[in-house]
């Protein structure tokens, strides 16, 4: 996983260790450990924590410039899914229920998500 292996970059660059890092966060190290080796996938909560942590920008975990990235703009005009009418209202039901699943659900749409999206890729492709 891309974020877990960005948490060990920015923990190493500052020759933290993993107990380093579970005193300035409070998480278990064997947890640290998972998350930098992709078994787990740490909810937002989470991410803050490493974040104070590793006295870092969130947005560090996701992108590797050095200036904050530009933001994404929304098009109101439709053009993209969730903008507006129907999908509008199931984005917002998505945005709900995503925020009620625990850790093992989370990592299991987030699989099946990145493999309807490879699927996707491919069909492209062809």
């Amino acid at each position: 996983m891309i974020v877990g292996e960005r948490i060990r970059a920015l923990r190493e660059q500052k020759k933290l260790t993993r107990g380093d890092l579970q005193e300035r966060t409070g998480l278990q190290r064997t947890y640290i450990w998972r998350v930098e080796n992709g078994y787990t996938v740490p909810a937002i909560e989470t991410l803050e924590k490493f974040a104070r942590g590793l006295e870092v920008p969130i947005y560090k975990f996701f992108y590797e410039g050095n200036r904050r990235p530009p933001l994404a703009t929304v098009n109101e005009s439709g053009n993209l899914w969730g903008a507006q009418g129907e999908s509008k209202k199931m984005l917002r039901s998505f945005r709900r229920y995503l925020g009620q699943i625990d850790e093992a659900e989370r990592s299991l749409l987030l699989h099946l998500a990145e493999e309807m999206a490879r699927r996707a890729d491919e069909a492209k492709k062809k």
